[in-house]
């Protein structure tokens, strides 16, 4: 099977492309959830969250999507299918802020069980940044190879994303993808690692739209997976990570949050019940990807 990532057509099984691995098998050896964290840079864990609870979830997204005249008016709300205009839509908000029209949403990146697992990986308590990106992605769209840190470095830097979809989600509605072996790409976390997005305010934040650009250049393989609700996968801040075309006249409809241990410092941007979230960003014109590469080496 062929899949699209950017501009580029990957096949699934060959040099450029390969599965993601469960980690179901060690859920209950914490040594060894930790060991495999480290080693792969990512946890796919499938069946995480109650699939009744991500699938309310949903319907408060679709319901949202259909308010905002989003989806296809001649098709079952509940299939997501796109309206003509072919947009998208983005709810990053605080938890206080999303409570109201998205509880169902809450109560599973907030769940008991999410915050036994990052409990017992971290090993004490821990927090979650109050603000949320759930979103919806139109056909067509994807995200760029990027890490996390870029967006939220100025706490700790041990901090995890959850990538939780909310509904299945095979490949051409367009997955997550990890670039294993990228968190040990040394150079480009002395570089671009230690942009901040808000300082340096450079176009996307993204290093590249290159998938196979950065595997020719700095090694790995990408890994990605067909997700059903239920499903998560965790990774750390220097995880490179993008995403699948959407290729369908579906929504894909997921959520990024984070986690951190509540000892560790935390990044202002996001925390409190109207984080400021990104300040500088995007608001001058910014510095291309290109030419910031260019000055950093990479």
């Amino acid at each position: 099977m062929n899949v699209q990532i950017g501009n580029r057509e990957l096949e699934m099984g060959g040099k450029y492309l390969t599965e993601l691995r469960s980690s179901n098998e060690i859920w209950d050896d914490t040594e060894a959830l930790r060991r495999r964290l480290e080693e792969d840079g990512y946890l796919l864990i499938r069946g995480l969250h109650d699939r009744e609870e991500v699938l309310a979830a949903r319907m408060e997204f679709l319901r949202s999507l259909g308010a905002q005249g989003k989806l296809d008016p001649d098709s079952p709300m509940e299939d997501g299918v796109i309206a003509s205009s072919n947009k998208g839509a983005m709810w990053g908000k605080s938890a206080d802020e999303l409570q109201a029209e998205f509880p169902h949403f809450l109560n599973v990146v907030n769940s008991p069980k999410v915050f036994a697992l990052f409990e017992r990986i971290l090993g004490g308590p821990v927090l979650t940044y109050d603000y949320k990106w759930p979103r919806a992605i139109a056909k067509g769209g994807n995200t760029g190879a990027h890490y996390d840190i870029v967006y939220m470095g100025r706490g700790t830097k041990n901090v995890y994303t959850m990538w939780t979809p909310f509904g299945d989600i095979p490949l051409e509605l367009g997955t997550l993808a990890m670039l294993l072996d990228s968190q040990r790409y040394e150079r480009i976390k002395r570089t671009y690692g230690q942009m901040d997005v808000d300082r340096d305010n450079v176009a996307t934040g993204w290093f590249s739209d290159d998938p196979v650009e950065i595997v020719d250049q700095y090694g790995g393989q990408w890994a990605t997976t067909a997700f059903e609700a239920g499903d998560a996968i965790i990774f750390g801040m220097y995880m490179m990570h993008a995403s699948l075309n959407n290729t369908t006249d579906q929504f894909r409809i997921s959520a990024d949050t984070r986690y951190q241990l509540a000892s560790e410092p935390v990044d202002e941007r996001w925390i409190g019940k109207k984080p400021k979230g990104h300040y500088a960003w995007g608001k001058t014109p910014s510095k291309p990807l290109a030419e910031a590469r260019k000055e950093w080496g990479v």
